[in-house]
């Protein structure tokens, strides 16, 4: 591994058996030429001494929120605003869930509410724990907040059981983490998502929808954040957190996303259109319920705008990225969607099958533009997303170089 851009790293280390491997990160990171600082818990000490830490990274080891020797007793301030990244490993279940839920009792808790870096967490807990329903969810929280997770892994657990629970290994972690600055691809580069189905109103309580949840779209957000972008994100009706650091425009019609989308497009130097829109809506919008009457009943439709073809014909277009979610002949449709629409590039996935597509945590993309095509494999929609961004950056700084 090249010695990385970032060097200043933050190690916080919570109470568990696997706070031992986070000694032999510790020494990796240190022989790849970076600086480490390490927190503990006061738990985390119960298991290994923080001597051990101070003399692997040659740094004093911090304990206490509050500390006096710090010249404005505001280390935990002054840690945040040195790191240039952090790491949580282990991360326990209980300092998972306090900061999904935005808790500050310790200096691990309250770094992390104070960092701007990226954040990256290795969990490390008993199969049934990370199982549960809860800890999933907190996974989720911290997920759409922006926060990276590198593991768990599955295997036999210091408590004599088998499954996933495992902390990373120290190596895989340390990879993940120096390859961070490559994710700086679209530095103050300002790129705009849509995201999300659209309503379509028949009548004041009734609406047309789509099964998306948004979950790629809000992923892409993330993942261009992380690479440095200025984002926008339009997204319709979803059950998702907002990731911070981006600007977000709540629509709910096919009419509402074009017109958000559209204003801020002849701004934006990439627009990615991972939104589920509309393609067709009621020619008029009954004021009442429609009561059930007549065994059958005609409803009419009309075509909506469409987003993408209109942002592609504008002056000084973005780089347009479009999605095409089809059930037959996926490369056939979204090459003719990438010809037709006029596109820089189209990710094309499945739906309707075993894995990944709508409400899924996974996906696969083939994506296509003018004679390339690449193919990404199944995996975690925000890893797909890393993926996605990295190749759209290379082909965004491929045509500005043109």
């Amino acid at each position: 591994m090249d010695t990385p851009f970032r060097k200043h790293v933050l190690l916080a280390i919570c109470g568990g058996i696997a706070a031992y491997k986070s000694a032999e990160l510790v020494r990796l990171l240190r022989k790849q030429g970076c600086e480490v600082r390490v927190v503990m818990t006061r738990s985390a000490r119960e298991f290994v001494n923080p001597l051990t830490f101070q003399a692997l990274s040659g740094n004093p080891v911090h304990t206490e929120l509050l500390d006096v020797d710090e010249e404005n007793a505001m280390g935990h301030i002054n840690l945040a605003r040195w790191a240039d990244v952090v790491v949580i490993a282990p991360t326990t279940a209980n300092t998972l869930a306090k900061c999904a839920h935005g808790l500050a009792d310790d200096l691990v808790t309250t770094l992390f509410l104070a960092a701007t870096c990226p954040v990256y967490m290795a969990p490390a807990m008993n199969q049934a724990m990370w199982n549960k329903a809860i800890t999933q969810e907190n996974i989720r929280k911290l997920e759409n907040y922006g926060v990276n997770f590198i593991g768990p892994g599955s295997g036999d657990q210091a408590c004599g059981e088998i499954g996933k629970g495992r902390m990373a290994e120290p190596a895989e972690i340390c990879q993940r983490l120096l390859a961070e600055p490559r994710m700086t691809v679209l530095q103050s580069v300002k790129v705009l998502v849509s995201a999300g189905p659209t309503r379509e109103y028949i009548a004041s309580v009734r609406y047309i929808t789509n099964r998306s949840s948004g979950k790629m779209g809000y992923a892409l957000a993330r993942a261009a954040l992380q690479a440095g972008a200025q984002v926008s994100l339009v997204s319709g009706p979803v059950n998702l957190s907002s990731p911070a650091g981006l600007d977000i425009v709540n629509v709910e019609t096919a009419s509402q996303m074009y017109d958000a989308v559209l204003t801020r497009a002849v701004n934006a130097d990439i627009y990615i259109g991972a939104a589920a829109v509309a393609d067709y809506r009621p020619i008029a919008m009954e004021k009442d319920k429609i009561k059930k009457q007549a065994d059958q009943t005609n409803l009419v439709l009309h075509k909506t705008k469409d987003i993408l073809t209109d942002v592609a014909r504008l002056n000084n277009a973005p780089f347009t990225v479009g999605f095409a979610a089809e059930t037959n002949d996926l490369e056939v449709y979204a090459q003719e969607k990438l010809r037709k629409k006029n596109l820089d590039m189209i990710a094309a996935n499945w739906v309707g099958q075993e894995q990944g597509g709508f409400d899924s945590e996974q996906n696969a993309l083939e994506v296509f533009w003018d004679q390339g095509h690449a193919s990404l494999a199944m995996t975690d929609k925000n890893q797909l997303a890393e993926q996605l961004i990295n190749l759209i950056a290379t082909r965004f700084n491929e045509k500005n170089r043109s």
